[in-house]
């Protein structure tokens, strides 16, 4: 016995309504994208703060200074390198109280300025110092 089959259509894609809609996008997406602008990249120099002078001493620090060649001192002692959180925690111990400002040469790399900030995050210092810039054009006349 044979039973009644239909038979199968095959599913027609309207295939010139898809390339309306693909015109469609297409004519959008050229009027409404925009081009893109170049940046202009700013030769950038960091700012100077004049130090306003004061006859009154308000507490006393302790002064880590970083020169242009790499080379540190705390409270005028020379520290060698790789042995500045050790000299950091020894001054933390011998002096509980006392406050630290960071003296920079402005001609201080990037990198020596981090390592000093790793140093004393690590001697558990705050990072937040203030911090004095030594302009080598301004301290040389």
């Amino acid at each position: 016995m044979r039973f009644y089959r239909p038979k199968r259509t095959l599913p027609a894609v309207p295939i010139v309504a898809l390339i309306d809609i693909l015109a469609i996008l297409l004519i959008f997406i050229t009027l409404t994208t925009q081009e893109r602008k170049k940046r202009t990249v700013l030769p950038i120099t960091f700012p100077v703060v004049e130090a306003v002078a004061t006859d009154q001493v308000v507490e006393t620090r302790s002064i880590l200074a970083v020169a242009a060649d790499g080379r540190i001192t705390l409270d005028a002692l020379l520290v060698p390198d790789g042995l500045l959180v050790d000299y950091l925690k020894a001054m933390k111990n011998i002096h509980p109280d006392r406050k630290l400002e960071m003296e920079a040469d402005q001609d201080v790399s990037f990198k020596q300025l981090i390592s000093v900030w790793d140093a004393l995050t690590k001697a558990g210092f705050k990072a937040k110092l203030p911090t004095r810039v030594n302009n080598a054009k301004t301290t040389n006349s």
